[in-house]
């Protein structure tokens, strides 16, 4: 059973506070690797951020991804991931036209059943991370509602309800077992 639970969906959708109450909860999380990425650039001048190389940044989100699922094969135990490979490489596939061969297109690096959060926009915030606006992160949720089945894997929507109970769903479906 793979044990490596992705969280992904809309921009602003509750994916960061979902993790963070799974955190709470004792169970170990994987911050989103954009998140860190915007964050290094923006500290050190870079340009590997959305709105200056959306490409490079992409290319980076893979990288870390990657680096983020080999340090957490050692956890016992679910482990949840704000985001992930597949979040990365469908960015660079629809800025580039490319994809990362092998990075993410065979099932198994992460649990059959993804937990998407849908479009919310009453919780949804720009910040100094998150520059974009609701609708591009609309467009960015419509690609990920298309591409996570058409690599295996089963989408969950999380329903709009209070942090706490949305992470008593995640848990539930999990224990549920397959769909």
């Amino acid at each position: 059973m793979n044990r490596f639970v992705v969280i992904s969906g809309c921009s602003g959708g509750g994916k960061s506070t979902l993790l963070g109450a799974l955190a709470r909860r004792g169970y170990p999380v994987v911050e989103e690797p954009g998140r860190r990425i915007v964050r290094e650039e923006l500290s050190k001048g870079g340009s590997a951020v959305p709105w200056i190389d959306a490409a490079a940044f992409a290319r980076r989100a893979i990288e870390v991804s990657l680096a983020d699922l080999a340090a957490a094969g050692g956890a016992t135990g679910w482990v949840f991931f704000d985001r992930g490979l597949v979040d990365a490489e469908t960015a660079l596939r629809q800025l580039t036209g490319q994809a990362t061969p092998g990075a993410t297109l065979s099932i198994g690096r992460y649990h059959q059943k993804v937990f998407l959060a849908p479009p919310w926009p009453e919780i949804f915030r720009q910040d100094p991370e998150r520059r974009h606006g609701y609708d591009a992160a609309v467009i960015e949720y419509e690609r990920l509602v298309e591409t996570y089945p058409a690599l295996g894997y089963e989408i969950i929507l999380l329903p709009k309800i209070a942090v706490e109970a949305r992470a008593d769903f995640v848990i539930a479906a999990l224990a549920a077992g397959p769909i």
